[in-house]
């Protein structure tokens, strides 16, 4: 039976002492991973090679004695932060990122640790275990935590990989990784539909559906720049600084849940009625170059549309078929096939076909095109 990781979100609830370990283990796996970076970076001036993450696991006892305090923490925390230095080095040498960079207080306020199982006498024991009933969660060194989430859920199907513990604006959450059975239903095609993305409408369906872009008209867009201007103002190190940079990162979180209840909403409801979904290959990286919709698209989520879509179409077994992103989508007529070149201009919104006289609302066109296109490839699949 196929197997899928699924992530799991709640907020926390720690106590005093609770927050206090939670910063330390911040702050003990930040210093780590800067600390091994330099030695990284220093070893391959001098020698052209650096220790792997195994090797550097192999000197945490000893670096723990230097610094007693690293002991306080937990220490699968520590040897996770050297996971990821790993593989930060690994996706920059694919070509993925930029080089890894020293970590500071601002960013990345998270730690990540593993559930280790064990056991003794016949009773088997887990660092991380879930209470949904009394809403406690157990965690290594910080022992029992309330949470808050997942009101209908009872109990994980699968098994409990790992957790990360995140602070953002003085608030706590846990994203808890579980491996769980992949149960597909059987695929009947019964429905299929094309979407066409935009910038004024972020999705266009061929079924004359258009879904708005709300997210580029929020007053918390508002209120963000309002306190970038105050902050700019306040003098570094300054209290009201502080405030108004915590009263910053909340407006940042909201936007952040805004984005995301919109795009699962949408694709939610995609993927329930629709059994094939077809979508073109946009080169989403190469639309940032173009400075005429780079700044639209800053509050529009193509790349995580895509992303949630395709993971989502997995899991109840339905099809996503991309189509060639040269392909003119909108540029032909979707009654006769004829192909007009002369409405390649984006600012041409709706025309008329000079063949059969049709008229077209260009996205609407696009998206029932791109849906045949997509009808075509999987009739040919068959």
């Amino acid at each position: 039976m196929d197997k899928i990781l699924k992530g799991y979100v709640f907020r926390l609830y720690p106590t005093d002492k609770q927050k206090e370990l939670i910063n330390k283990t911040i702050g003990c796996t930040r210093f780590i991973y800067n600390h091994f970076l330099d030695e990284k970076i220093n070893d391959y001036k001098e020698t052209g090679k650096s220790k792997s993450c195994y090797d550097q696991i192999k000197e945490l006892p000893r670096l723990c004695k230097e610094y007693p305090w690293l002991s306080e923490v937990d220490s699968c925390s520590l040897r996770a932060s050297l996971f990821n230095l790993e593989d930060a080095y690994k996706r920059f040498f694919n070509k993925q990122n930029e080089a890894p960079r020293f970590k500071n207080k601002d960013i990345g306020n998270s730690y990540k640790t593993n559930n280790i199982k064990s056991a003794y006498k016949d009773k088997s024991y887990e660092s991380i275990k879930v209470d949904f009933k009394n809403k406690i969660i157990t965690l290594p060194k910080l022992k029992e935590v309330k949470f808050r989430g997942y009101r209908n859920k009872t109990n994980f199907i699968g098994n409990i990989k790992s957790a990360v513990i995140r602070r953002q604006a003085n608030k706590y959450y846990v994203s808890v990784l579980v491996e769980e059975p992949l149960i597909l239903p059987e695929f009947i095609p019964r429905s299929i539909v094309g979407l066409d993305l935009g910038i004024k409408d972020i999705i266009i369906t061929s079924y004359n559906e258009k879904i708005e872009n709300s997210l580029s008209s929020l007053e918390v867009n508002k209120r963000i720049k309002g306190l970038q201007k105050r902050l700019s103002r306040c003098k570094s190190g300054s209290k009201n600084r502080y405030k108004i940079k915590l009263k910053l990162q909340r407006a940042y979180r909201k936007l952040k849940n805004i984005r995301k209840y919109l795009i699962h909403d949408v694709t939610n409801k995609l993927v329930k009625e629709n059994d094939i979904i077809v979508m073109e290959d946009l080169n989403i990286k190469g639309m940032y170059q173009l400075n005429s919709i780079a700044k639209s698209l800053t509050n529009i989520p193509l790349a995580e549309i895509k992303r949630v879509l395709e993971y989502k179409c997995k899991w109840q077994n339905n099809k996503l078929l991309t189509i060639n992103r040269f392909y003119p989508s909108s540029q032909t007529c979707s009654v006769c096939g004829y192909q007009n070149k002369k409405v390649k201009n984006l600012a041409i919104r709706s025309w008329e076909c000079p063949k059969c006289g049709s008229l077209h609302d260009r996205d609407i066109n696009a998206s029932i095109n791109i849906m045949f296109e997509g009808l075509k490839m999987y009739v040919n699949s068959l």
